[in-house]
């Protein structure tokens, strides 16, 4: 299929390429999704075989991005893609690891903690892009979220208070960075095991169920619009908790046709991320509006305490940060320790970063003057 069909065929593509799969479809899936095309069986030797250029014919890609998805449809870059990608409607760690266990998905996107949890749990991953905050410290994805009257003004604080922890998502990594920047150990505090999903944390903040937990996204903002006048607060940790990751099961990256499919996602995928940077109104309309139901307050909210985006060439320093990291779950989680080059195939390593600035189509918008709260 031509990269520039008439308005017909685009019609028609666009609505291929849109289609949604639930996680609990996933199974149905598994049959037709991820397996060996019919241009290239598996061989373990591929992954130090150069990218093809072309995408062979009958290959498709099961992609579970879904941002990204709204960002490839808003900017018209998901028109231009050589051959039929399929998004399923899933992200995070535990639901992309069940999908890859069920070779029901290709690629997902994620933090940097679910590639290193599934390495200790057997399966076999590799990071194929990267993205980053320009000035992750001044604008941090997360926030310590204070419950009311807790007594916690900095990170001191924390020594004998109750803190939420998820051990397999980035949230738990970066409760054990804190007290690790804090000169605590896990013995110093009280970890108390939840889920980091939904409005969990700010509830069992509120009901004080404990005392401190990270909090992201728009939940920052309404757990002290709500609870602030009760004395709810958040602190900045002073850390970088910025990493996003492409990741894909070594099976898929080992299939010829597959990992130029990638090849070509990873592109169109940088592509899609700096259009989101120079389109931040049609972002907020497109996603926060009306695919994510915030309100354009919420909306202006979160592009402005997301900086500026960095989607690097070399991957050198990233990976010497997740080196860091994996050391340091190793130690607190009792965990084989391992490389953090393995995590990464540097065949895709300068792909994201050169679309995302051959992409510009105006001058980046400027940073905040302060560092202050948006």
């Amino acid at each position: 299929m031509p990269p520039h069909p008439d308005r017909t065929k685009r019609h028609t593509r666009r609505q291929l390429l849109a289609w949604s799969v639930a996680l609990p479809a996933i199974a149905a899936l598994t049959a037709c999704s991820v397996q060996a095309t019919a241009a290239g069986e598996a061989d373990p030797g591929a992954l130090k075989a150069p990218l093809a250029s072309e995408v062979p014919a009958g290959t498709e890609l099961v992609v579970g991005d879904p941002t990204t998805q709204v960002a490839l449809e808003l900017s018209g870059e998901i028109d231009n893609f050589t051959f039929p990608v399929k998004f399923a409607n899933l992200s995070g760690g535990p639901q992309t690891t069940e999908a890859f266990r069920a070779k029901a998905l290709d690629v997902g996107s994620v933090a940097d903690i679910p590639p290193i949890h599934a390495t200790w749990t057997g399966l076999e991953v590799k990071i194929v892009a990267s993205q980053y905050r320009a000035d992750a410290v001044r604008f941090p994805v997360y926030e310590l979220g204070i419950a009311p009257q807790a007594g916690i003004s900095s990170l001191a604080d924390l020594r004998g208070k109750k803190i939420a922890y998820s051990p397999g998502q980035a949230q738990g990594a970066l409760v054990l960075r804190i007290l690790e920047k804090a000169g605590l150990k896990q013995s110093d505090v009280k970890l108390v095991e939840l889920p980091s999903t939904g409005d969990v944390y700010p509830t069992a903040l509120a009901a004080k169920q404990v005392d401190a937990a990270p909090l992201g996204g728009v939940n920052i903002k309404r757990y002290l619009a709500k609870y602030g006048g009760e004395g709810a607060s958040t602190i900045r940790h002073g850390l970088r908790d910025d990493p996003g990751h492409l990741y894909a099961p070594v099976q898929v990256l080992q299939d010829p046709a597959k990992a130029a499919a990638l090849r070509e996602y990873v592109q169109r995928w940088g592509a899609a991320q700096r259009w989101i940077q120079d389109h931040p109104k049609e972002w907020r309309d497109g996603y926060y509006v009306r695919n994510q139901n915030l309100s354009a307050e919420d909306g202006d909210y979160l592009i402005k305490a997301a900086g500026r985006k960095d989607i690097p060439t070399s991957w050198t320093d990233a990976i010497a940060r997740h080196q860091q990291t994996i050391d340091l779950l190793a130690r607190e989680q009792q965990k084989p320790q391992f490389d953090a080059h393995s995590l990464y195939d540097t065949r895709f390593e300068s792909i994201g970063g050169t679309s995302f600035a051959d992409a510009a189509t105006s001058p980046a918008p400027s940073a905040p003057a302060t560092g202050a709260r948006p």
